[in-house]
């Protein structure tokens, strides 16, 4: 119990050392000019999002963010809306020079909103399957909520957690992270077991883990994961588990 208290203390400072938000001014933010004719903008990063404005010859509009090959920017006149790459690569930059965009990229994972995933494991030996939704509030924080099931040959292993996430450096494509989270857990006896006198229980969950995540390729993300798991039973001691995880995420 001492290495997990060790654990939570240098998790809970990590997190607390990094937990303001990075804010740029608007003179940080790219300014480009409107070269075609028009440029349509729509409401959502998607073309199934309608057109609400279109932005005229000449213009100047600021991009404000990338998510994959969508760009959400504002006019002069504070209209905000999103345009394709394609559109935003037939505009000119403050020098008079052609815009030059690349394709989906690792800036556009570095401002993601959201993650969804599924992870494959072990859960102290017993094979275990999890998927999980995230939301990223800043560069290094994120909140994260999570499911998963362990069936072994004795017993069968729910739970759920809300948990926050810490990565490190985010700028770096392979980067390690910090989790830190709490749900419940629900594990149900085998049918077999049930008139032994054992019965389904539920506990309250502390989890803390460590892990490390890889940005593949578009919008694709690799995570590896050590997650150690505090059971508070009702019983004497608490019940301790250790869970390794290998899994994928989308970013949006």
């Amino acid at each position: 119990m001492a290495s997990w208290s060790k654990f939570y203390a240098l998790a809970s400072l990590i997190l607390a050392l990094t937990a303001s938000k990075t804010v740029f001014a608007d003179d940080d933010l790219p300014e480009v000019q409107i070269e075609e004719q028009f440029i349509e903008m729509h409401t959502g990063p998607a073309l199934g999002f309608p057109v609400f404005h279109v932005a005229a010859k000449g213009e100047w509009i600021t991009v404000i963010k990338r998510r994959t090959n969508w760009f959400k920017v504002r006019t002069d006149k504070g209209k905000e809306g999103w345009v394709k790459l394609d559109d935003l690569r037939l505009t000119l930059s403050s020098e008079g020079e052609a815009v030059k965009v690349e394709d989906g990229s690792f800036d556009s994972f570095q401002q993601r909103d959201f993650e969804f995933g599924a992870y494959g494991g072990a859960l102290e030996g017993v094979p275990s399957m999890s998927v999980f939704a995230g939301w990223v509030i800043t560069e290094n924080i994120a909140t994260e909520l999570s499911y998963s099931q362990a069936l072994g040959d004795f017993s069968e292993n729910r739970y759920a957690l809300l948990s926050v996430t810490h990565t490190t450096f985010p700028e770096w494509k392979v980067s390690p992270y910090f989790r830190l989270g709490f749900g419940q857990l629900q594990t149900k006896p085998k049918a077999n077991l049930v008139q032994s006198g054992e019965e389904t229980r539920t506990s309250d969950l502390l989890a803390g883990s460590i892990g490390v995540r890889y940005y593949l390729a578009q919008n694709f993300v690799v995570r590896l994961e050590y997650q150690n798991l505090l059971a508070l039973t009702d019983r004497d001691d608490n019940e301790e588990l250790e869970e390794w995880k290998l899994g994928f995420a989308v970013f949006f």
